[in-house]
């Protein structure tokens, strides 16, 4: 019924960590330490931070541009950079800035913004095969979670509508959060944890049977990544295979994919004023997206 496959591989040449931890560390920090929360209802926080994403973006690419649309009388933003830019087939790399409730929301999704600001340093100057768009979506918490007010489902709107030629979606949902304990892994059917074992060690790719050319090929290149890796492959309809961004790319027919520690079914802070900084392993945050620029390189 699932498809599921063990990668753990450290190529010649990649063994070297690219992406800085003392960078991720400050860039987590701007984001969390604050003394307001980046909510829905805080629109004050919320534009503080897509102002810090976008400072960050700008200070490593040339085009960066800021997607704005309105709910009420608030004005919400959408903050998208690119490289490659001479290239017409786009990747999209995503993740949410917003959190659910008032907590610092470290991997849930800060971790995943910090993702996209450090993919930004070090797609600069790179030869790239694609275009590659770096979106920084608001709104994917509740009340707003699966409606058309996700800057999620705009942003592929829009990409639909314009009939953008897009290749693939990958959306950076929670990466920092790994334990090595027994029993510090969970999953939505239990079965599961028989080919995936019982320790929250791995970052997991996530797509859906039939989730396109893209979505595998991205896969296959994340490979190289020095970090103990997963895939799983499932139905649509199991709880928490479209738990973030990516499930409205699939909306309008993209090739998606989510790379995720599993969220909840590992990570008990989720939610929860306890999901800090201090509770994340930067050293595999790092290796994770590590593994996302030399796919994002090697694609084809």
């Amino acid at each position: 019924m699932f498809a599921c496959m063990l990668v753990f591989l450290a190529l010649p040449g990649f063994a070297t960590s690219l992406a800085d931890t003392a960078i991720i560390k400050q860039h987590l920090t701007s984001i969390t330490k604050t003394k307001d929360y980046r909510t829905h209802a805080n629109i004050d926080q919320l534009n503080k931070t897509a102002d810090y994403i976008k400072k960050v973006f700008s200070s490593y690419a040339e085009d960066v541009t800021v997607q704005k649309y309105k709910i009420g009388e608030h004005i919400y933003k959408n903050v998208i950079c690119s490289f490659g830019v001479e290239n017409k087939k786009r990747v999209v790399i995503g993740a949410h800035y917003d959190v659910c409730g008032n907590q610092e929301g470290a991997d849930d999704n800060a971790s995943g913004v910090v993702g996209l600001l450090e993919l930004a340093r070090l797609l600069k100057g790179k030869q790239l095969n694609y275009r590659i768009d770096l979106v920084a979506y608001t709104l994917e918490e509740p009340p707003y979670f699966r409606t058309e007010y996700m800057g999620s489902y705009v942003h592929a709107k829009y990409l639909a509508e314009n009939k953008i030629d897009v290749y693939g979606m990958v959306s950076l949902e929670m990466i920092g959060y790994f334990k090595d304990e027994k029993k510090s892994q969970d999953y939505p059917l239990g079965m599961l944890s028989w080919f995936y074992g019982n320790k929250g060690d791995y970052i997991t790719l996530v797509r859906k049977f039939g989730s396109g050319k893209f979505a595998k090929e991205f896969c296959k290149q994340f490979k190289s990544a020095a970090i103990k890796t997963k895939k799983f492959t499932g139905p649509e309809m199991l709880p928490g295979i479209d738990f973030s961004d990516h499930l409205n790319y699939w909306k309008f027919g993209f090739s998606a994919l989510m790379i995720t520690d599993t969220s909840f079914y590992r990570n008990k802070n989720y939610h929860e004023v306890t999901d800090t900084l201090e509770t994340l392993d930067i050293f595999r945050m790092g290796k994770v997206i590590d593994g996302v620029l030399k796919a994002l390189i090697t694609l084809k």
